[in-house]
């Protein structure tokens, strides 16, 4: 990110904002088996028809995923499967925290019976 400007900084912070919702982030990894139409992934993830087209609406400005009508139904699938490398490194990282704190925490419990 070395001397990107600021245009370009403000599109990434963009992108991880459209990243930053729990319910965008069930929707990619719904996605991630196979594209859905909204229906099928209002149903899947409990989600209201109009909640799950806003949010597929956001992510299709943003480039993360594509739409294709048939019928009278829209399809959505991933656009960019780069995402998920982003995603995996992400959780990758979080659960190596997870499991570092875990094993202070032991470490602590075990410290605190002598």
């Amino acid at each position: 990110m070395q001397n990107m400007p600021v245009d370009a900084l403000e599109d990434i912070a963009a992108y991880f904002q459209v990243l930053a919702e729990p319910s965008r982030l069930q929707l990619l990894n719904l996605l991630r088996q196979g594209e859905c139409n909204v229906t099928e992934l209002a149903e899947r993830t409990g989600l209201s028809l109009a909640n799950v087209s806003r949010h597929l609406a956001l992510m299709s400005q943003h480039g993360l995923v594509s739409r294709q009508s048939r019928g009278v139904s829209a399809y959505y699938k991933v656009a960019d499967s780069g995402v998920y490398k982003l995603c995996d490194l992400v959780c990758g990282n979080i659960a190596r925290d997870l499991k570092r704190s875990a094993g202070r925490r032991a470490l602590f419990i075990g410290q605190s019976k002598i």
